[in-house]
């Protein structure tokens, strides 16, 4: 993993704007987001549950990430807690970067799925293809922003062909047999990254990410997010990426709770009354755990 890489001379190559506009997030928006968790209520859910705990104790595995066990021994020995469990900016890096290789597999997926069945049925999809795959090119954004500050060497490159490809094709497999619990798998494992970024932005404040204090978001962050002067700092890329994985996470709750084939996708939607709260693309009405149907349709 290397740190720093020079820009590539692309003289000729022009910027162009993002494909899907991202909304203008505010710091008391992004510092209102919180930790939580959806109660399993079904087997659906839990067989969803289930498979993010063994995801997650597999890429805890692989990227050396042992947070629970730092928290413990930090109660007797703080000091050396931090020396054997601590996550430094290079772990926090490679977490992040194999992270978001692969999250933006299911909307992708989804996307995929929602749209042949589209053409397959001869009728409208109903709004859900263009928000699912909006949160995959989302997510292949966060990766571009992190690669911009590390560049991944011919191992990680080749672990993560291995999970995308595994990934991508147990989704597909899952979404063709029920998309309920696909959303269902995503909301949570949205859960996790929403908890790992909240930590990573804890430690940052905690002193723990010396390097990362204070640095210059990368430029591709600033125009995407829209940030405003004095507010492009790498903790600001965190918050702002904290928060689309939470807006993830409420969104894949709430089509979870669906009627996959016939509900229209309350966040494209036009409600009738606009002061209450309800489902849209920002973050200023979010319901962390998912909007119950009876709530949006």
């Amino acid at each position: 993993m290397k740190d720093f890489f020079p820009k590539p001379d692309s003289p000729h190559i022009r910027r162009t704007s993002a494909a899907w506009q991202h909304p203008v997030y505010t710091e008391s928006q992004m510092n209102a987001i919180t930790i939580a968790h959806r109660s399993a209520r079904t087997t659906s859910d839990r067989v969803a549950l289930t498979l993010v705990r063994i995801l997650r104790f597999g890429l805890d595995l692989a990227t050396g990430y042992k947070h629970d066990k730092a928290v413990a021994l930090s109660k007797k020995d703080p000091k050396f807690a931090n020396q054997k469990y601590g996550m430094s900016e290079r772990k926090y890096m490679i977490r992040n970067i194999f992270l978001e290789s692969v999250a933006g597999v299911p909307g992708m997926v989804a996307g995929m799925c929602r749209h042949l069945r589209s053409m397959r049925l001869m009728r409208r999809d109903n709004g859900w293809m263009e928000t699912l795959l909006e949160e995959s090119y989302n997510e292949r954004m966060h990766l571009l922003i992190f690669l911009k500050m590390a560049e991944p060497g011919l191992f990680m490159r080749v672990m993560v062909m291995a999970a995308q490809g595994v990934f991508f094709n147990a989704f597909f497999l899952g979404y063709l047999m029920s998309p309920k619990t696909a959303h269902r798998f995503v909301g949570y494992l949205e859960e996790e990254a929403t908890l790992t970024y909240t930590r990573e932005i804890a430690d940052m404040d905690a002193g723990k990410l010396p390097k990362w204090v204070g640095m210059r978001a990368p430029d591709i962050a600033i125009d995407y997010y829209k940030m405003e002067e004095g507010k492009q700092t790498m903790r600001d890329v965190l918050l702002h990426i904290r928060a689309d994985e939470a807006k993830h996470r409420e969104v894949n709750h709430t089509l979870a709770n669906l009627d996959q084939n016939e509900d229209p996708n309350p966040f494209v939607s036009t409600f009738t009354n606009p002061e209450k709260p309800h489902p849209g693309k920002g973050i200023e009405h979010l319901k962390p755990t998912g909007w119950e149907r009876e709530d949006c349709i």
